[in-house]
């Protein structure tokens, strides 16, 4: 017979128990960890430090270390494609999404597409998001917070200004629609709003954080005292890279401490990925750069046009590094497209290298297999679960890879990849990841198998913005403002449209 003092003195031990324990224990015994995907943008392959970079990078190289670094993980050579594969897990070239959206642009991400967010609420999740959107701005339809996330931070568009946070001549920084005038360095507003709502968030569900950072890209903004760091550096531009790409890594630091003392730490998988390779000048579509030198011939910087300061910023400036890889953002060689990436999840995923190719179209239906629910993953998707290879059970799926940069498209059917040029050109990238050796005379199977996938793969139309369109009202990074904010328009226009 157990007597009142000794049922007293169980009852206050777990009243303790329950009082102190992490509040996501409900999640734990269900077994759902929460997810956390942080995208970096237009970094390179060695602008990391466990790539060797002259960059500190100590926090992505901690994830690198202690979990699994994938190797060979491929991205479009833009912004919106990736984007566009990671919220669908189907190739972006499907919707006519094979280069980013520009400010004025009436389409998006097509509204019938069930996203990531989505697919996770079905789950169970809470999705957020903090950070860069590019999938479309032109109405609030488009907007994340009405595309599944409960919560939305950050900015629609390609690119602002890291201090004035405007794009294209209007102020683009917002919360769930509405504009929100801050003064601050990006980078660290959107660090600082991940933690407030990983503190804040709903702790009877798991949390599905989407922490897309604006940085490293153009423009090259960094706090002065960041930049000093990297003196040694002699090119302004990847002085002024090294800056943000180090304040970066510091959000990033930042944001695991918050998942630590908020006790989600262990129970947590993260994916970080950059979208795209680093901008680098030298490997500017010839064209362009043709155009970029006359007027740098003609004017002295800056330019007097809006649209010649936007075309010698993104001809110029570029201040990434992606060697060994040969190319760069934009382009279609290895550069473009292979960047640095990472899964990591302590306890369930072991610290290891995976050499397996895997793109940004397998990371939906690859998370949706780690949470435990293949039945939840769509039968339409273009990617592949990757779940067993990551944890070294199986052999990786290789799903044919389809990416398009300014100037032209290449099809991955690994190990191979043919540019879709005249005469093509065919490349074992497992085995010359430097594209030195063009196979295609030897292998002429290859190439016409390869160029008949091509041929059948699905294309969407999309109308887009003419290159005159861009140059007399360019999507400029920063500068004043001549228009109403961006959320502002959008919302006129749908009320309008009403």
């Amino acid at each position: 017979m157990i007597s009142s003092r000794s049922r007293a003195i169980v009852l206050l031990i777990a009243l303790v128990f329950f009082a102190w324990a992490p509040r996501s224990f409900a999640q734990s015994e269900e077994g759902l960890p929460h997810i956390v995907i942080i995208l970096a943008d237009d970094l390179g392959w060695n602008d990391v430090g466990y790539h060797g970079s002259e960059i500190a990078t100590p926090n992505i190289d901690r994830i690198a270390r202690e979990g699994v670094e994938l190797d060979r993980f491929y991205v479009q050579p833009t912004c919106s494609p990736t984007r566009a594969a990671l919220m669908t897990g189907k190739s972006p070239a499907r919707f006519g999404i094979t280069k980013p959206f520009g400010k004025n642009e009436t389409t998006g991400l097509p509204l019938d597409q069930t996203i990531l967010p989505q697919h996770l609420a079905k789950l169970g999740y809470q999705p957020l998001m903090v950070g860069k959107w590019h999938l479309g701005n032109y109405t609030p339809d488009l907007f994340p917070h009405n595309r599944g996330f409960e919560h939305f931070y950050g900015n629609l568009t390609g690119g602002v200004g890291y201090w004035d946070h405007v794009h294209g001549g209007g102020y683009d920084w917002q919360r769930n629609g509405e504009t929100v005038r801050e003064e601050g360095y990006t980078t660290h507003l959107m660090a600082e709003e991940a933690i407030r709502v990983l503190r804040e968030r709903d702790r009877a569900r798991p949390t599905f954080l989407y922490l897309s950072f604006g940085a490293p890209h153009l423009p090259n903004e960094a706090p002065e005292e960041t930049v000093a760091l990297y003196a040694g550096i002699e090119d302004t531009n990847r002085r002024l890279h090294a800056g943000m790409v180090h304040e970066l890594d510091l959000a990033i630091g930042r944001v695991i401490s918050a998942l630590e003392s908020e006790g989600m730490l262990d129970h947590t998988l993260l994916f970080f990925s950059s979208d795209n390779g680093g901008l680098v000048r030298h490997e500017a579509p010839e064209g362009l750069l043709r155009l970029s030198n006359l007027a740098q011939a003609i004017f002295d910087r800056p330019m007097p046009f809006a649209g010649l300061r936007f075309l010698v910023s993104n001809m110029e400036d570029g201040g990434s590094d992606n060697s060994p890889l040969p190319g760069g953002k934009g382009e279609t060689e290895e550069g473009a497209a292979r960047v640095p990436a990472v899964i990591w999840w302590p306890g369930p995923l072991e610290p290891r290298r995976h050499e397996g190719f895997m793109s940004m179209s397998d990371v939906l239906p690859t998370l949706l297999a780690a949470v435990d629910r293949e039945d939840a993953i769509p039968k339409d998707l273009d990617g592949a679960n990757q779940w067993m290879a990551l944890e070294g059970k199986s052999v990786s799926d290789t799903p044919d890879y389809l990416i398009f940069g300014y100037q032209g498209a290449a099809l991955y059917s690994a190990p191979w990849k043919l540019h879709i040029t005249e005469p093509p050109k065919l490349y074992d990238v497992y085995a010359d990841p430097l594209e030195t050796r063009d196979l295609a005379s030897k292998h002429p199977e290859v190439v016409h198998a390869l160029s008949e996938k091509y041929a059948a793969w699905p294309i969407g139309e999309r109308e887009g913005t003419s290159p005159l369109g861009v140059l007399l009202d360019p999507d400029t990074f920063g500068g004043p403002e001549d228009r109403p904010p961006w959320a502002d328009v959008a919302r006129e226009r749908a009320q309008t449209v009403d």
